[in-house]
């Protein structure tokens, strides 16, 4: 037992070793994230982005700021004044700046030219785990992954709210000028901003914005409605599938008067064989039925009675859900984010990363959408991911043992990307489910979300491989391969919410993030250790 407690002596002097490299321990991570950046990784898009040799201080090294964010978001810190603090508090920080730390408007300046230039920083990160013998490509995941973008639920705006939004802008602005009008004169406000300070960003600019959007949308939809009913209409109506709803009055009405042409030409033509030469020897035609008692024309009277009850009741509905709800939305913080569905039931304000992952955990691809589906991401990200392969093949390690070769054997995906086009479309071999988890890999006939049954070839082929041993061994590869990346940035990580605003800036992020857990998967996996990086050429 203890006869005491040690003094706490807070005014007794202690001095940090004088050399910065005996502050951390010589195998510490901070150590090998500095010797990558500045050794082993082309930063040039950094450097390029910035001005020297003009009037004032020098500015910051590039290539620290690039690894005091890697370190930064590795930690799970984004916010620019977090890292400002960090650099002061924490020595690991401390050891990247080796004294000078940034404040946090230099940070955030140089986080917000990230796009065009994180790129290059991606495919340089793949390209040294490849270097290391990573990137086993045999079999790959693709999955997507809702994160939330810098904007809440609440901001979100109906179109007829962003109008009044607008106009309410636009009365203050026509109030504040002539105020100032009779306080200042004709002219002159008194407070003039200098050329050039105004904020493009301002929130009258993304109301403008959102608004124009929400306009766009609703043209392109109309217009996308108009040509598939031209396209049906120009079929003759003869198009298999069910008719838009907008010309399935009027394709029921041409068949009905199709069928009436017909039955009338078969009259014509029979009345014309009684009257003929030779009619009187032949036997008596059968009575016939008229026009409108024919059993086709009956039918297609019919189909064109219950098109239009169809119709009527599709617009009871319409004008029921127009009072019930309130239409699209728009955020009017971040106007390119969406509200995604999230598992386990509830919404987001975010985006929709799509991700294609390696068996050995790294992420060779990815994309940042506004989409809330996946299905239209399978093919620009399988092609995305067949870009990687050759890099990985053009940066072999200096080892042997490097199985991959460059090419991609399988890629598995889950039910969001089921479509018949997705499985017949070139490339690699896939496995893409065909219902949810728990029936994915069911022998026997499977349904789509919508509840019918599937009846494409592609896709019951799909069923029919997936419900065999060696195609259910295969998928069940794909939760360990494609989520594990996923719990690892929002779990281990902590980055559960995107920084920067707007779609270019926020995608240019999450490559960035992508980025830091490629290069921390080669350090946690033991590939990239002071020896391995000591091996290597710069």
């Amino acid at each position: 037992m203890a006869k005491g407690y040690r003094p706490v002596l807070r005014d007794q002097p202690f001095l940090l070793p004088p050399d910065m490299r005996e502050w951390l321990p010589a195998g510490h991570a901070v150590w090998l994230v500095i010797r990558a950046v500045e050794g082993h990784l082309d930063t040039s898009a950094f450097h390029a982005a910035r001005r020297t040799g003009g009037a004032g201080a020098a500015g910051y090294d590039p290539d620290m700021l690039v690894t005091l964010l890697v370190w930064a978001y590795a930690n799970g810190v984004t916010s620019s004044r977090r890292i400002e603090a960090a650099c002061a508090a924490d020595v690991s920080f401390r050891v990247i700046c080796a004294g000078g730390a940034p404040d946090h408007v230099t940070i955030a300046r140089f986080r917000a030219g990230f796009p065009g230039a994180v790129e290059a920083l991606f495919a340089g990160v793949l390209a040294l785990c490849a270097r290391l013998g990573m990137g086993a490509l045999g079999t790959v995941a693709l999955d997507g992954m809702k994160i939330a973008a810098n904007a809440s639920v609440a901001a979100n705006r109906t179109e007829e709210r962003l109008r009044k939004l607008a106009a309410d802008a636009v009365a203050a602005h026509v109030a504040a000028d002539a105020a100032e009008d009779e306080l200042f004169g004709e002219g002159r406000r008194g407070d003039e901003v200098p050329p050039g300070a105004a904020d493009p960003g301002s929130r009258d600019a993304r109301i403008r914005r959102a608004l124009a959007e929400l306009e766009a949308e609703r043209e392109a939809a109309r217009a996308a409605r108009e040509q598939q009913a031209r396209e049906y209409l120009a079929a003759g109506g003869r198009a298999r599938g069910v008719p838009p709803q907008q010309v399935a009055v009027a394709a029921a009405a041409a068949r009905l008067e199709r069928a009436r042409a017909a039955r009338a030409a078969q009259i014509a033509g029979l009345e014309k064989r009684a009257a003929g030469p030779g009619a009187a020897g032949r036997r008596r035609d059968r009575p016939r039925a008229g026009i409108e008692d024919y059993c086709l024309v009956k039918a297609a009277r019919e189909a064109l009675a219950a098109a239009q009850a169809r119709g009527a009741a599709a617009e009871r509905e319409a004008a029921h859900q127009q009072g019930q709800r309130k239409g699209p939305v728009r955020n009017i913080t971040d106007p390119d984010s969406r509200l995604m569905p999230v598992r386990g039931g509830g919404f987001i304000q975010g985006y929709n990363a799509q991700n294609v992952t390696s068996s050995d955990g790294l992420i060779i691809a990815t994309r940042l959408t506004g989409d809330t589906a996946d299905t239209r991401w399978y093919q620009p990200m399988t092609a995305a991911a067949q870009h990687a392969a050759a890099v990985i093949a053009a940066n072999p390690p200096a080892g042997p043992g490097h199985a991959a070769g460059g090419r991609i054997g399988l890629v598995l995906a889950d039910a969001g990307y089921l479509s018949q086009d997705n499985l017949t479309s070139p490339g690699p071999d896939r496995l893409i489910a065909a219902g949810k988890r728990r029936d994915a890999r069911r022998p026997g006939p499977q349904r789509s979300r919508g509840g019918q049954p599937w009846t494409s070839p592609a896709i019951t082929a799909m069923i029919a491989r997936l419900a065999t041993p060696q195609g259910s061994a295969a998928y069940r590869q794909r939760s360990h391969i494609a989520e594990t990346p996923h719990g690892q940035i929002k779990h281990n990580m902590g980055i559960r919410r995107l920084a920067m605003r707007g779609k270019p800036k926020a995608a240019a992020e999450w490559t960035f993030i992508t980025t830091v857990h490629n290069l921390f998967k080669a350090i946690s996996s033991g590939h990239l250790t002071p020896q391995t990086l000591t091996a290597l050429p710069s």
